[in-house]
């Protein structure tokens, strides 16, 4: 298969887009369907995690149950290994009438809603392995939708719209979480508060939140199949399904490895969030060792923080519209590096909420430019639809190195430096990334992805 056409063949700086026309993208179907599978992809992620780990509280399970339930998340770390099987496999029914992204988004999301709901019959008070089990369905589930919406995004949207695509679906995924979290415990009260016991309140709560899965589920419907999945679809159907299974695996890592520096590009996938990560992993303990209190930390850091990485979100998809692919990442990567400093002169001014309100402000709003940009990149590396949800769920896999292996040492660093120059410290980790973001569009590989305007 060869690579998505360009929208353009004038270089992307050449070609600046209006204010008018980087909203107007926004309201384009294919961006809006996107939209509403992020919040599809976003609501399920608490209900396997934080919230139920507020109902495992309430009913009395000990914190060292509640501690091993972090494992529940595994799933999403791993879904590399059963992306070929998205990427190759028929789902029976589904597949025929829907098509190859659609029919797997739809099975998808009935397995997730029949998780949810099997969840929801559980009761943690009495059999927390069966509740285990349950968040552990909804986890693969979950993650197994991601797979497919991912695949779906990047094949449904021209080159034109991906950056928006994400933005939108960053934004709805924010939404999601921030309805399977603080929305679902009021719903819980709501039902609490008509006189139903808690532990019926809870498992009414969980079925609301399943119907909301639907809002996928009509969004999958409604949208059609991707072109270059009918095309890969067409390509492969002599195969059998052991040969497309073994293909998608074998050729997603095989194809990106046989391009000119590949492993270049992979160690600046790895790298280029790890500023983030760095600073993210220590953002709460710096906050409570200032001095604010948990009030301020939630309507602060999660409520403004929210705020601005929504915000910020959407002006990192106008800038990836705008500005080409390599000057969007050098924009993303500096901003999000300097941020950091927002932080360390917060270490200098003390318990103010102003102060903290700006810092969290910085930081939310510039990850925010640098993850969507960053995304858009990822999805330029995915051009070969026969197997997109493999190459993108083994890209992703990777970026998360940084998040959850190299960003282990923060603490160690904070606790020998202070806070101030430990965030000075955050900004210099950015640097080998930018290295390495000079040395791959010196060698033209930015131009190799074909002239797109992300």
């Amino acid at each position: 298969m060869t690579a998505p056409d360009a929208t353009s063949p004038a270089s992307p700086d050449t070609a600046p887009t209006s204010w008018r026309d980087g909203l107007a993208v926004y309201l384009q179907p294919r961006v809006l369907i996107v939209l509403f599978l992020g919040f599809s992809s976003g609501l399920p992620l608490a209900l396997s995690g934080s919230t139920l780990l507020v109902w495992m509280r309430e009913a009395g399970v000990d914190l060292k149950t509640i501690g091993l339930f972090a494992l529940v998340g595994t799933p999403y770390t791993l879904k590399f290994l059963w992306a070929p099987l998205v990427d190759a496999l028929h789902v029976p029914l589904f597949t025929r009438a829907f098509g190859r992204r659609r029919g797997w988004l739809l099975f998808s999301q009935l397995l997730l809603i029949i998780a949810i709901l099997l969840l929801a019959l559980t009761d943690p008070a009495r059999s927390p392995f069966y509740v285990a089990l349950g968040a552990l369905l909804v986890a693969t589930t979950s993650s197994t939708q991601d797979i497919v919406v991912d695949a779906f995004r990047v094949e449904s949207l021209p080159e034109s719209e991906q950056a928006a695509g994400m933005a939108s679906y960053v934004a709805a995924y924010r939404i999601g979480m921030l309805v399977s979290t603080a929305g679902a415990l009021f719903i819980v009260s709501g039902f609490e508060g008509t006189g139903i016991p808690r532990a019926s309140a809870w498992m009414w709560g969980y079925v609301v939140m399943a119907a909301m899965v639907l809002i996928g589920t009509i969004t999958a419907l409604a949208a059609t199949e991707p072109e270059q999945s009918v095309r890969a679809e067409a390509a492969t159907q002599t195969e059998t399904a052991f040969a497309r299974v073994l293909h998608a695996a074998i050729g997603a890592f095989s194809e990106f490895l046989s391009r000119k520096d590949a492993l270049a590009a992979l160690a600046f996938v790895v790298l280029f969030k790890f500023t983030d990560a760095f600073s993210g992993t220590m953002t709460a303990p710096f906050v409570i060792d200032l001095g604010f209190s948990r009030n301020d930390y939630a309507a602060i850091v999660k409520g403004v923080g929210l705020a601005a990485t929504l915000i910020g979100g959407f002006a990192g998809g106008f800038l990836a519209r705008r500005y080409s692919l390599a000057t969007s990442l050098w924009i993303g990567g500096v901003v999000q590096a300097l941020a950091n400093l927002s932080f360390s002169w917060l270490a200098f001014v003390g318990t103010s909420q102003w102060a903290l309100a700006f810092a969290i402000t910085c930081e939310n709003f510039t990850s925010a430019i640098g993850t969507v940009i960053f995304v858009a990149y990822l999805s330029a590396l995915c051009q070969n639809p026969l197997h997109t949800a493999t190459q993108y769920a083994l890209l992703t896999a990777l970026a998360a190195v940084g998040r959850t292996y190299l960003s282990a040492s923060a603490g160690f660093v904070a606790d020998t430096t202070g806070w101030p120059l430990f965030f000075v410290i955050c900004v210099l980790v950015a640097i080998p990334s930018l290295v390495l973001l000079a040395w791959l569009q010196k060698r033209g590989h930015f131009e190799a992805l074909g002239p797109v305007r992300v």
